[in-house]
Formats: C-alpha cells, structure tokens, sequence
C-alpha cells in the first residue's frame, strides 16, 4: 500500500517509479479522489462546527424565552447537509484505499531494467556440477523406478497436480524440512512457529495475495484462505501492532504445506514435482526498523544460501528485473538450484524486502525511543522450498542404477538410511 502524502509530495516521482513497472501515470486519478476526500472532510467539519454553534444560540434563545423555530430550521438544514457529506467520506476512503491497493510496491533503485526472467541479473554462481558418467534422469523418472512417488495414486485421490510419496522418499522430505528449521533456529536466530493454515481475508490482503491474486488462492466454504506460503500467517502476527523497538528485529519461521492453484500455469511444468497444489516450505519472515531492511535482506539470502550449501547443491543467486519483481517486494533476489535432469536451474527460494508497502495494508508498526509509532519494514523468503530441494537432492545425487545417495548433512534425520534404493 502506498501512502497518499507522498504522492501529494512528488507526483512525477511516484509515476516515474510506476513507468518502470510498466505502469501509466496514476497520480492524477489518485489526487482527484484523495482532494474530494479531503474536500468532504473539510466542509463536514466546518458545517459542524456551524451546527454547534446554532446549537448555543438556540440554548442562549431558550434560556432569554425567545422563538428558536427559525434556529432550529436553519440547524435542521445542516445537520442534513453534514450528514450527506460524512456519509460520503467513507465512500471516497474506500475508493481510495481499493485504488492504491492494486498498485504494485515502488522498486528499488538497484532493480534493473527488463520485462521478464530473461532479463534477470545473475550475481553469483556457487558449486561444481557434477559429472555423472551416464545419462541423468529427471527426479519423477526416478521416483516412479525406485516405486516411491506415486502421480497416479495421487490424482485418483485429489487430481492433478498432486503427489503421493512413499517410504524414504517420504522420509527424505520431512529429513529436508527438518534440516532446514534445524538450521534457521540454531544458527540464524530464527523462532520456530505454528501458524494457522486457514487465514480471514484481513491477512491475505495484508500480505499482497487480495484482491490482486485471488484466482492463485484456494477458498473455503466459510470465507477464508488456504495460505499460499506462510509469509501471510506469521507477518500478520503483527498486524495492527505497535511493537516495542527492543522487539526488533523481529525473526520469525515456519515449516508449512502451502496451497496454490497454479491459475494460469496449464501445461507449464506437468509432470512431476515443480509445480503443485500442494507443497511443503520452510518460510523465514523478518520483521525491522526501515533502516534495517536493506542489510536484513541480504542476511536473509545468505541464510537461504547456507541451506543449499550444506546439500551441497549448485545454485545461483538471481536479483530480479523490473518485469519479473512480484507485486508486493521493492527488491528480490531468488536462489536457483542445478536441475541436471532438465539441464538448467530452477527457482528454490525467493527472498523480497516489501518495505513498508506490507506495513501500511496491515497497519504494522513499532515505536522508536521517545519517538511516535511509525511503519516496520517486512521481509519473506524461502528458506527452502522442500518439494524443490527434494527434487534437486534426487537428481544431483542419483546413481547410474537408479538409487539416490542420501546428502550427508541429511544422515542423521534418516534413521540409518545412507542410499535409497528399489526394493
């Protein structure tokens, strides 16, 4: 959400920021509304203060038992003009809130220019691929030879787009998860949290997914929302809050199954695990004074590079064009792992530094020393995706005989199973 002062303050430069989203010049039409808003309030307050005082003159006429009628007719006139006027100032802060809340976060001045993927910007390339000696299989091949990963059995059950794994396939996933919270709790001061998987439309508005991205979301029959990721449940932990400073940085983690429809994404990535309706992820969230959002940004990427590097599993860090930057982050880097199978690397985490645009939709704020309260900046990203690191594990460690080598980090979660095998 963006704050219509300084829109008023700069309206060139908010629509300069908008033109590298791609966006036309809104702050004419968001100006117009916010001055008939403010037109309303005006003239609601000064018939107000009219109406108050008619109200001493007809008390001073009673008490000198003068004739009040034409006072009163004349306050009667008013209050019904000022009340038409109050009536339509909620109408115009409606109108302006649902305006400003599809607009997309302002980036930051280190994006770079670009309409797609394409033109995203690799920083860093970590690991040595391997050279397997034979010809690699995709990790759905693999799963489906070691009888593990079941796509059939699963799409009877619930449809397409879903998986049913078995076995030390099934305990792999949960040793990754584990691993993962492991790490982010003991080594990067996160706190370990259960959220609710059904969030109210207050939350994912909050978070950026409403009213923009509801055809991505699955709804239930009460009127909530399965999360996409757990970045909505544990930011909104401090929605409407006025935090103590001393709270900050507030750091806070989550190990979830994630709900998405994938809409728009037919015949993207159908076989296998890529792309699902379900999925598991450990979800990090930081919560910090505006000053801190930049270097906390980079922390929380770093954080997400160690999980990779402990699997010892090639990736790179990407920072996001313009045209690829996803409506709520200012700046993103994403993490993208070696898929040998597929030749190429594939998104496994996706770190953003929302600012304050999170903030002001949930009203998340903090209060510096002897200062008033002003809006947190919010942060999110995967730290990781489980499905994809298990995805990743299977093809970077598979055997030419179809077994998978467990990671060594990954040992101690595996109850002794060192190498995944048919049978």
């Amino acid at each position: 959400m963006h704050d219509i002062k300084l829109i008023r303050e700069d309206a060139a430069g908010f629509d300069a920021a908008c033109a590298r989203r791609g966006i036309l010049p809104l702050s004419h039409e968001l100006l117009a509304i916010d001055e008939e808003r403010r037109r309303a309030i005006t003239e609601a307050e000064a018939l107000q203060a009219r109406r108050n005082a008619i109200s001493r003159r007809i008390g001073e006429a009673k008490r000198a038992k003068l004739d009040t009628a034409a006072l009163e007719a004349e306050a009667s006139g008013i209050r019904g003009e000022s009340e038409a006027l109050e009536a339509d100032v909620p109408r115009l802060d409606i109108l302006l809130r649902d305006a400003l809340a599809k607009i997309p976060n302002l980036l930051d001045a280190a994006v770079p220019a670009g309409r797609d993927e394409a033109d995203n910007k690799v920083e860093k390339e970590w690991g040595t691929k391997r050279d397997f000696g034979f010809a690699v299989k995709q990790h759905f091949e693999l799963g489906e030879a070691l009888g593990l990963m079941d796509f059939a059995g699963a799409a009877k059950i619930a449809g397409s787009r879903f998986t049913v794994l078995h076995g030390a396939l099934a305990r792999l996933e949960r040793a990754l998860g584990q691993f993962m919270l492991d790490v982010h709790t003991g080594e990067h001061g996160y706190s370990e949290t259960v959220t609710p998987l059904l969030v109210n439309d207050a939350a994912v508005f909050g978070t950026g997914q409403l009213p923009k991205f509801a055809e991505d979301l699955f709804a239930t029959t009460d009127g909530r929302w399965l999360i996409p990721t757990a970045e909505v449940s544990l930011t909104n932990l401090a929605a409407g809050e006025i935090l103590p400073g001393a709270k900050l940085p507030w750091r806070l983690t989550a190990l979830t199954p994630c709900f998405r429809s994938e809409a728009g994404s037919a015949g993207r990535d159908v076989r296998g695990m890529l792309r699902q309706h379900q999925f598991s992820k450990v979800e990090m969230v930081s919560i910090v004074a505006p000053e801190a959002s930049e270097a906390e940004h980079e922390r929380m990427t770093r954080c997400a590079e160690v999980i990779l590097e402990r699997l010892e599993l090639p990736y790179r860090r990407v920072l996001l064009c313009a045209g690829d930057t996803g409506f709520g982050a200012a700046k993103t880097f994403d993490l993208e792992v070696w898929v040998p199978g597929q030749g190429t690397y594939r998104e496994i985490s996706s770190c953003s530094n929302m600012r304050a645009f999170q903030a002001r939709r949930m009203n998340a704020r903090f209060r510096p020393p002897e200062q008033k309260p002003e809006f947190v900046h919010t942060l999110n990203g995967s730290g990781v995706a489980v499905g994809r690191a298990l995805i990743a594990v299977l093809e970077n460690y598979q055997n030419e005989d179809g077994s998978i080598t467990v990671p060594a980090v990954l040992l101690p979660y595996m109850g002794g199973i060192e190498t995944i095998s048919a049978g």
